[in-house]
Parts: structure tokens; sequence; C-alpha cells
């Protein structure tokens, strides 16, 4: 039996998430000396601050304070995210490496937004949660096509000249 959902809790658990995986992206970005993977991973935290401030319009709440300041605070210190992406760095990792730690953590936020939303009785609510999964799936595909790149592997702007030859 599932627990019930506190509607207040997921609302700000989903923009502390969305946080963690701008600061993410940020770190990402920094490290990456690949031009076109650093706009990637650039865009991506730019578009979790966005997501953020969804979740924030409709958390009802004051605890947080004003949502430019939340979205200024020092990263969270322990998440496995960015101990992840530290622990590669620090041993020469590179895009790459950031990249599969992205798509892991993209698909599992998808399916935890899905759950959520699932959970939710306000429909404007619910709809918040299900577009937010939905543009994470969205990520998840630019991610993976960078990566593809990154790694040589058939890229789909190429498909035609494969499919054709």
């Amino acid at each position: 039996m599932t627990q019930p959902l506190n509607l207040n809790d997921a609302l700000k658990q989903a923009i502390q998430t969305e946080k963690d995986v701008m600061d993410f992206y940020k770190r990402a970005a920094e490290a990456t000396q690949n031009s076109q993977g650093k706009k990637v991973f650039e865009t991506l935290a730019k578009d979790e601050y966005e997501h953020a401030g969804h979740f924030f319009h409709v958390y009802p709440g004051t605890d947080l304070g004003a949502f430019e300041d939340f979205m200024k605070r020092p990263p969270s210190a322990g998440l496995a995210l960015h101990a992840n992406l530290e622990k590669a760095l620090a041993a020469g990792g590179s895009e790459r490496q950031a990249m599969e730690i992205a798509m892991k953590e993209e698909q599992k936020l998808e399916k935890d937004l899905l759950d959520t939303a699932a959970r939710i009785s306000d429909p404007k609510i619910k709809a918040v949660f299900e577009k937010m999964a939905k543009e994470t799936n969205h990520h998840y595909q630019i991610i993976e096509s960078e990566y593809a790149r990154i790694m040589g592997m058939v890229h789909e702007t190429d498909i035609n000249t494969f499919v054709r030859e």
C-alpha cells in the first residue's frame, strides 16, 4: 500500500530536485571542454531552472523564500548525483561520463514525476507534474543524441544517409 501523498511535500521535493539537477548541469558544463557538449549542459541547466519555477509557482508555502534567492543557494551537499559527477571528474572523467550519469538521472526523474502525478487529484498541479515529466523525457532525448554524437554513433540527423546507402 502506498503512503498518502502530501502535496506540499511533493511540490517542495520537486522544486529541490529541479534545483539539484540544475546544479549538476552547471557543474557538468564547467567541466566540459567540448563547446557543443558545454552548450547542451548549459541549456539543460536553464531548462531545469524554468522547471523549478513551474513547481514554485504552484507551491503554496512561503518557507522557501523568494524563488531567485532559493535558486542561488549553494548546491545540496552529499547528493549521490553530485558525488557521482565529482568522482568521475576526479578520476579524469569526461563529458561522456557526465552524460551517462545525466541520462540515468533523467530517466529516474521522469518515472518519479509520473508516479507522483498519478497520485495527485488537483488537475492544475497534476498537469504541472505531467508537463515536467514530458520535458524530462525530452532532456533524456537531447542527452542521448549528444551522447551518440560524441561516441561516433549514427546520429538521427544522419539517418537518411545511412538508410539510403
